[in-house]
């Protein structure tokens, strides 16, 4: 399809979430006014929000504490864990998580998404110096979890503030400001536009999301945020499946996180339900996760550099995908209900999914937008945007070097 045919996905928007268009269907079947590209990349920014809105309330806890919290497994979205005291009561004080509240990451993979808007072409590690933290540190931001407006740096974690203490007060080099920082899901959990603009080529997006990463996290955190990036991308390709995303990261992923994702899906493979996965792909990522038993509670070796070891979410993830055969509501419920760090397996899980063309519920999606006071179609449009000039620069690139490469090869 020739650019001046193709149309922007969903109805025109004004940032008001009542206006906002509904989340995309199947790639294959994309919807009136979306190609398929679209189509992909907005199911996966989409679903990645509401993943993380369903599983920010929960986050932390077991799924045994979950279903006695609950009254069961959850379904769809519930209110603070500490209801009304959410300001005061801790662990999670000051942070109103629940209610289609989307936390840190949706936060985090939006601000990325305006790094592309702005450069326009592939990021690397001085692109997350150059505008990613400027951004955080002086654009005030609607944040739904603190249900005011403030800057960015004033709600993400201490582990996302190292880039604003290495890179802007620290001036370290870009490509290694994340080496010293406690090695977690931080980098891997906002790197699904790096997936979505490397779309269909998997080595690309896990390339550039360890450049972007590497001034943000180093060993296995890092390395997680290239194997995701690049699942995302795996999950565009026509006729992708879940088997062939998850082989597609199992030939990328490297060490200890090769070895957790291979052992978290060989226990998924199992399973057909999440409810009689939840305890074997735990038991199956255990060995490889530093935090341990007690999430609350890590031990002194915890989150520290290692070829050994990988981080929980990213494994856990894509054994949900696994389990779920590729739908969207169970892969992303079985995450919700995981617990532990289920806000961002919920993200990871909810991108990979929508970008195989499972339907985001639009019920839930609504709910999101509307609670959250964010427009997530706008961001996806932003986003296809500049992916198609992306790869009409690649190929151009691509071009010039056959050219000059050809040249090379002629006699003198």
């Amino acid at each position: 399809m020739t650019p001046e045919k193709e149309e922007t996905l969903g109805p025109e928007t004004s940032g008001d979430p009542e206006t906002s268009g509904p989340a995309a269907s199947g790639p294959d079947t994309p919807g009136p006014g979306l190609t398929a590209l679209d189509a992909r990349i907005t199911g996966a920014l989409v679903g990645a929000a509401v993943g993380d809105a369903l599983g920010g309330p929960v986050e932390g806890y077991s799924p045994d504490q979950i279903a006695d919290r609950h009254g069961g497994r959850v379904h769809g979205f519930v209110g603070p864990w500490n209801g009304d005291e959410w300001r005061t009561a801790r662990p999670i004080a000051p942070y109103h998580k629940g209610d289609g509240h989307v936390t840190d990451d949706t936060l985090m993979t939006h601000a990325l998404i305006r790094v592309y808007e702005r450069v326009r072409d592939h990021l690397d590690a001085y692109a997350v110096a150059d505008h990613l933290v400027p951004d955080l540190m002086t654009n005030p931001r609607w944040i739904p979890e603190l249900e005011a407006e403030a800057l960015p740096l004033q709600r993400i974690f201490l582990a996302e503030k190292w880039l604003v203490a290495r890179l802007a007060y620290g001036h370290v080099d870009p490509r290694e400001a994340g080496s010293g920082n406690i090695v977690n899901c931080g980098a891997a959990m906002y790197m699904a536009p790096v997936g979505l603009v490397n779309a269909a080529d998997p080595a690309a997006a896990y390339a550039e999301a360890l450049d972007v990463a590497g001034a943000h996290q180093s060993s296995y955190g890092r390395e997680a945020a290239g194997v995701f990036a690049a699942a995302v991308a795996a999950a565009t390709a026509p006729g992708a499946t879940p088997d062939s995303v998850v082989a597609a990261a199992l030939v990328l992923a490297k060490d200890g996180t090769r070895e957790a994702i291979e052992k978290v899906c060989e226990a998924a493979a199992g399973h057909g339900d999440f409810e009689s996965a939840l305890v074997p792909l735990r038991a199956a990522v255990a060995p490889y996760d530093t935090v341990g038993p007690d999430y609350r509670a890590p031990s002194l070796g915890a989150r520290r550099p290692s070829r050994l070891h990988s981080i929980e979410e990213l494994p856990v993830a894509l054994g949900m995908v696994l389990v779920s055969g590729g739908d969207y509501r169970h892969a992303v419920l079985g995450s919700v209900n995981y617990g532990r760090d289920c806000d961002s397996i919920a993200t990871m899980a909810g991108a990979i999914t929508g970008a195989l063309g499972s339907p985001v519920p639009e019920e839930w999606a609504k709910t999101v937008a509307e609670a959250s006071r964010l427009d997530l179609w706008a961001p996806a449009r932003a986003l296809a945007g500049v992916a198609r000039e992306v790869f009409a620069r690649d190929v151009a690139r691509r071009r010039a070097h056959e050219r000059a490469f050809a040249t090379l090869g002629d006699p003198a």
